[in-house]
Formats: C-alpha cells, sequence, structure tokens
C-alpha cells in the first residue's frame, strides 16, 4: 500500500504477539482516510493464507496473463541492454519487471508476452529457446558463478520477495575480492551479540529509505530464524532497528561462523535495494521493444543501470532506472541532457541524485533501545503508541 513505517514495536512469546506500528503515507503525512483504515484491518484479520517460501525452488510456468523469467548472473555494463535486445529479437514484450544488482551479482524478475497476441508464451519449444539464449547472455565470455534463467510459477509470491530469495540463493552476501575497495563508511552498521541463552540480539543502522523493514524480515525468513521482540526508530535520514531472534529450532546464534553469516546477509539485504545513482523516470507509450531501445541508449552513452522497475499499466510505460557510469561514479549531466534530448524532454526526466553517503554509524551498545525492558525470558509492554 506504500506506506511508510516510522515506529515499529515487536513482541511475541508463548502463544500470543503485540506488534504496534507507526505508519505515514509517501508524503508523510498520517493516514486519516477510513477506507483506507478500514482497508488495512480487514488485510490483516483476513484469514487468508499466505504462499509459503519458495527458498531454494526456482521453477518453470507461465501464467495465463504473462510468462515469468527469472534471471541471475555476473552484472557488467549493458547487461540488461542485452537482456532486452534478445527478448525483443525472440518476439517477447516485457510488460513488467524489477532489477537488481549487488556485489557484481544481477538478478531480475521479467514478465513478458507475445508481442502479436499479448498473452502468456507457452509454447515448451519457445520457452527452451528463451531459456537457452539469455542464458548464454548472462554468461558473457566468463563467469565464474553459476548464470541461471528460469521461468517461475505464477502468482506464487511478489516480485521484490522472490528478488531476495534469488539473491539469497545466488549468496550475494559474500564480499571475496571487494573489501579492500570498498567504502566502509558508506556500509550499514549491523551487531550480532547473544544475551545469555536466550536471544540473539541483531541491532542494524543504516541509512532509512521505504520498504528497509520488509527487506530485512524477508532476509531474516529465508535464513529461518524467528523475531520475538524488536523495535524500529527512524529520524530523518537514519534508521535503526534491533531484534531479538532465534533459529526456527529455538537456540540463539551459536557460533562465530553462524553470526559472521547473519551479518553478512543483513547488510546485503539493506544494500540490494538502495537507490545508488541517478534516478531517471521514463514515462510514455508503451510500444514493443520499447525497453530494448531505451537500454541501448542507456548503453551507447556509457551509463550502467544499478537497479530498474519496469512497469505497464493501461497502454503506458512508468519505468524507473538507477544510473551510474561505468565505474560507478555519478553520471556527466552533459550526458544526461544528451540523452534527454534524445529520447524526449517530457517522457524521460531526472528525479534525484542518490548516491550514498551516510555518515559513518555510531558504535551502540547491545540493547540500546531495549536494554532495560528484558528480564529473563519475561517481556512486559510498558508504552504504546496511539
Amino acid at each position: 500500500m506504500n506506506l511508510v513505517i516510522t515506529k515499529a514495536y515487536i513482541s511475541s512469546d508463548g502463544d500470543w504477539f503485540m506488534d504496534v506500528f507507526n505508519v505515514v503515507d509517501q508524503d508523510g503525512k498520517k493516514i486519516r482516510d477510513k477506507e483506507v483504515m478500514d482497508y488495512i484491518q480487514r488485510r490483516l484479520e483476513s484469514n487468508a493464507s499466505f504462499a509459503p517460501s519458495l527458498r531454494g525452488s526456482v521453477g518453470v510456468m507461465p501464467s495465463e496473463e504473462h510468462t515469468a523469467i527469472e534471471l541471475t548472473g555476473t552484472d557488467r555494463p549493458g547487461l540488461l541492454s542485452e537482456v532486452c535486445a534478445v527478448l525483443t529479437d525472440l518476439h517477447c514484450n516485457v510488460v513488467n519487471a524489477e532489477i537488481w544488482t549487488h556485489n557484481n551479482r544481477a538478478a531480475a524478475v521479467v514478465h513478458v508476452t507475445d508481442d502479436s497476441t499479448g498473452c502468456a508464451i507457452k509454447d515448451p519449444k519457445r520457452l527452451s529457446t528463451i531459456r537457452e539464449l539469455l542464458c548464454n547472455v548472462l554468461k558473457g565470455n566468463d563467469d565464474s558463478k553459476t548464470a541461471t534463467t528460469t521461468l517461475s510459477p505464477p502468482g506464487v509470491t511478489s516480485r521484490e520477495r522472490r528478488l531476495h530469495q534469488i539473491m539469497f540463493a545466488d549468496r550475494d552476501y559474500e564480499r571475496a575480492g571487494l573489501a579492500r575497495f570498498e567504502d566502509k563508511s558508506s556500509r550499514p552498521h549491523v551487531t550480532v551479540l547473544n544475551i545469555e541463552r536466550d536471544y540473539t540480539v541483531v541491532s542494524m543502522r543504516s541509512k532509512d529509505r521505504p520498504k528497509l523493514l520488509f527487506d530485512i524480515v524477508c532476509t531474516l525468513t529465508d535464513m529461518e530464524y524467528v523475531v520475538f521482540h524488536g523495535m524500529v526508530s527512524t529520524g530523518r535520514m537514519e534508521a535503526y532497528q534491533e531484534f531479538y531472534i532465534r533459529h526456527v529450532d529455538g537456540l540463539p546464534v551459536s557460533s562465530d561462523a553462524e553470526r559472521e553469516r547473519v551479518v553478512q546477509c543483513l547488510e546485503a539485504a539493506i544494500e540490494r535495494r538502495a537507490s545508488e545513482g541517478l534516478e531517471l523516470e521514463l514515462c510514455t507509450e508503451d510500444r514493443v521493444g520499447l525497453l530494448s531501445d531505451i537500454t541501448r541508449i542507456f548503453r551507447e552513452n556509457s551509463l550502467c543501470i544499478k537497479r530498474a522497475e519496469i512497469l505497464t499499466k493501461g497502454g503506458k510505460a512508468k519505468d524507473t532506472f538507477y544510473v551510474t557510469d561505468v565505474t560507478g561514479n555519478p553520471v556527466d549531466p552533459k550526458i544526461i541532457d544528451s540523452i534527454c534530448r534524445q529520447i524526449g524532454q517530457t517522457k524521460l526526466q531526472v528525479k534525484r541524485n542518490s548516491i550514498l553517503s551516510p555518515k559513518p554509524p555510531q558504535e551502540t551498545t547491545m540493547g540500546y533501545i531495549f536494554g532495560n525492558l528484558f528480564k529473563a525470558r519475561t517481556f512486559k509492554l510498558i508504552r504504546s503508541y496511539s
């Protein structure tokens, strides 16, 4: 619903739970529309069963409306342009897509239709050709890690949820060969500590952004940890989160290796969706091959797409791209002006520059917020926000 969580308090033990969320709309305003509040209540109180996790599963299946393609491979400049060119040559029209890059890896969930019928592609031979040619593009000249192209079951889970699962399975959290070059001041700060034998306390401080809590909870779930207690607090630019967790087997983190893996995976969860680069928004009439043409222009002007969201509705395309130059630095404004003129000043617009440069996080002590609220296994709710 595009609501923003500004504060949250999470508590569960035994057979009960109490979660409190302070939410505002995207403009930071309080929600006053009764229909919206009633809708939220109905959704939260419904007994609809949630789809099971697809962790470790990447299937092959078209839906009635579109064919969902999942891609994983080594990131490189121009990769999305090459993928889109292949899809256009195969008479596939991209209707929706989401693309993430992290630690030199790229993942995408792309919804395509047949460009002549507007329906899902079901012919097994054609699907096999699509899979084979896209996999060749993803492999490039040399891919030390496996590149994959698969078709996923329809309607099982959201694209964002799937992207977390895909990148987690691809082990994008491993930073081999990157430690020497990274700017640690721009990275999220994650600590993992045990308190006695009851819980592991995970504390995270990072630049605030939409869907940050969602991304973290997805990763904890994929790693098979359960959140028993927690809090979320946000300021103007920064977010602080603290969770008391155990593994599904009831045990806290039990080794240094497991602790390090939790830190790496949560850092990756925070970074995957970080809006790195210049944000460009394309709004225009949709047509077959549009995305291929736009990404080709980006590639010819040496732009590197770090993240992208492709949406099509009612014959209109509304696509968002986050771009840098090929070295990861800000794009020359003259190049952007040239691209806007080439595509159309009214069609492609610069939204904002989001090169990440938050202030270095300060060290925090375990239990910064909850320190005095926990006594052994008992948690007492002492404050409620209205």
